[in-house]
């Protein structure tokens, strides 16, 4: 029961932290402003882990390198973590197991990246139905408009109907579900075999 527990608690808040931190690489890198509060608010919760580490993790080419190599390493922990408590042998020594390690990592990465693009298609949508001149628009366009563009060129509006957003969510969804679950298991049978 404390195994569970511990995993839940692990798991839930290490991937929001990993959330905040891609989001603040992705806004910054969409050229969004923080003015908005959901900037602020990522801001607030990702600066005391971000800025200490700056120093030692310059932008690279005008990206914040440094969020996005926090939000590895925080993925990296949160799996050697849950590893460490499970009733699994893991040799956390062995090269294999540091490998499979590092790729479990950047597939969560991959993944949470995912969750944030299909969420922010949603509330793209939302609020285009439902409050169309919110200012949490400008923020979510800059977010999924390099996405939906090339499947706009692709599928122009039909009726006047802009479907590009349920094709990009069809499509994050095969690869969530199809691509990324098909690594994972490839992932956890080779540290079966190193462990």
């Amino acid at each position: 029961m404390l195994t569970g527990i511990l995993d839940f608690l692990i798991r839930n808040l290490l991937e929001f932290l990993i959330l905040l931190l891609l989001a603040r690489f992705y806004l910054q890198a969409a050229q969004v402003s923080f003015r908005h509060p959901l900037g602020q608010f990522v801001l607030a919760l990702t600066n005391w882990l971000v800025l200490p580490v700056r120093k030692l993790i310059p932008p690279f080419k005008g990206y914040d390198s440094t969020s996005l190599v926090m939000a590895w390493v925080t993925a990296l922990v949160m799996h050697a973590l849950l590893l460490a408590i499970t009733p699994w042998p893991f040799d956390f020594s062995a090269a294999g197991s540091l490998i499979a390690l590092g790729l479990t990592a950047t597939l969560e990465l991959i993944k949470m990246s995912l969750y944030l693009l299909f969420a922010a298609v949603i509330g793209q949508v939302l609020m285009s139905w439902l409050s169309p001149y919110n200012p949490l628009m400008p923020t979510l366009t800059g977010l999924t408009a390099p996405f939906l563009r090339p499947i706009q060129k692709i599928i122009p509006p039909i009726g006047g109907i802009d479907i590009s957003p349920m094709v990009l969510i069809l499509l994050i969804q095969l690869i969530l579900n199809v691509v990324i679950a098909q690594l994972e298991v490839i992932i956890l049978q080779g540290v079966q075999i190193i462990g």
